[in-house]
């Protein structure tokens, strides 16, 4: 009976783990990142009194998608790093790993309490940003009332209404929560070879800072004419193993107010899911080949 549970796959068993994994990480109050969010978007808004309406939306947008971006990476790199060495450390690892629950379920549990909590954090903070670009917006609008001659108060107020809302800003928070995703990923891959959790932030970390001056790396070795075969080479072992994380920065083009293309949003999803899979396959041959 033991032997045949263990050759299927358990959805139930998967849930049972992340629901756990997820009330685990709620209690160690990570979501204390979350007021640390709105400290920030609110004392950001204090500052744009001295600009143009136009101005005051893309500073908020600016500070408010970057602050998420910085914040849900953090807590993808944090929370997934607790994981594995908490459940040693109480030795709920063993009880799980005893009962008939494969590696994989269990790895695929834990990711996916993470994702859960990513998710819940990114749409608290999403709702938080639309709630600070809606009192913006009508203090705006109020002010422009006040100052505007009556026969171009319509016209100013549809002008400030669609500079406030844009389509641009669902992808950019969906590329922002597959970023996080991705390195929730890539941690517990970390985490199943790492010694220590603090090892698993510092290696995350560093592939984080990795990710995102390769594509300036590559572009200036490359243009520079002299590189060689070995160094082209180098370029792409590094262009597969770490992901292009510039390709999930799509700040700059929101608070330009420019249009992201639809190609480029699903190759960056694309690319994140990916990368997300290739490491939680990596992370179980691992894990699997670990002795407890």
């Amino acid at each position: 009976m033991t032997a045949t549970a263990h050759k299927f796959f358990s959805p139930a068993r998967i849930g049972a783990i992340a629901s756990n994994t997820l009330l685990e990480l709620v209690r160690l109050k990570v979501f204390y990142f979350l007021l640390i969010f709105a400290l920030i978007m609110i004392g950001s808004s204090a500052f744009m009194v001295r600009f143009t309406f136009a101005e005051q939306f893309q500073v908020l947008k600016d500070v408010s998608l970057g602050a998420m971006s910085i914040f849900t990476w953090l807590l993808s790199v944090l929370a997934t790093a607790m994981l594995l060495p908490k459940d040693i450390e109480d030795r709920t690892l063993y009880t799980i790993l005893a009962k008939p629950v494969p590696r994989l379920e269990y790895l695929l549990g834990k990711l996916i309490g993470v994702l859960l909590l990513l998710l819940v954090s990114t749409l608290v903070m999403s709702a938080m940003f639309a709630i600070a670009l809606y009192l913006r917006q009508q203090t705006v609008i109020a002010e422009t009332m006040r100052t505007t001659p009556p026969e171009q108060v319509a016209e100013a107020i549809r002008n400030i209404k669609a500079s406030t809302f844009t389509i641009n800003l669902v992808p950019g928070v969906i590329t922002i929560y597959l970023k996080a995703a991705l390195f929730a990923s890539l941690t517990l891959f970390i985490s199943t070879y790492a010694s220590s959790w603090i090892f698993t932030i510092l290696i995350s970390v560093a592939v984080y800072i990795i990710g995102h001056l390769q594509s300036t790396a590559r572009d200036y070795w490359l243009a520079s004419g002299d590189a060689g075969a070995l160094t082209k080479i180098f370029l792409a072992i590094v262009s597969l193993i770490f992901p292009d994380l510039q390709l999930f920065n799509l700040i700059d083009d929101i608070v330009a107010g420019n249009a992201i293309a639809m190609a480029m949003f699903l190759k960056t999803c694309g690319l994140g899911v990916l990368y997300a899979c290739i490491y939680l396959l990596v992370a179980y041959f691992v894990f699997a080949n670990k002795e407890l």
